[in-house]
């Protein structure tokens, strides 16, 4: 089943909110010293917005590599956004599943912390592609 354009719309709108709120919560949790909640909500927030933009685009992905996948290729290999973005969105998987199912593994502040504002100008960008297409 497709989407028709006003449905692609609505959870466009939908998945970028999401992606602003999940954001917002970083700073709840950077806060209480939880970094491993925060890794978690800053890949989260990341991955809202590039659904959004996936969806946009009629793009149809049903895991998160597969969403990685379909981001580098049609957003980072063409330059519609930096290379640095498509790092940095691999980089925030691989945090948020050490974070998330590796008992032993603990996000260190510091590497969160410098990620935190490059992911902020990821979500901008993605939300003026939206808006500009």
């Amino acid at each position: 089943m497709s989407l028709t354009v006003e449905e692609r719309k609505v959870i466009v709108e939908l998945e970028m909110e999401k992606a602003h709120e999940t954001f917002e919560e970083i700073g709840i949790l950077t806060a209480a010293n939880r970094w491993n909640g925060a890794a978690s909500r800053l890949y989260y927030a990341v991955f809202h917005a590039v659904n959004a933009l996936l969806i946009h685009d009629a793009h149809a992905v049903n895991t998160h590599k597969g969403s990685h996948a379909i981001f580098n290729l049609y957003y980072i290999k063409t330059g519609l956004l930096q290379e640095e973005f498509g790092r940095l969105y691999n980089q925030l998987l691989t945090m948020r599943e050490e974070s998330d199912y590796n008992c032993a593994f603990n996000v260190e502040p510091e590497i969160l912390q410098k990620n935190i504002e490059p992911s902020r100008r990821l979500i901008n960008a993605i939300d003026e592609l939206i808006k500009g297409k």
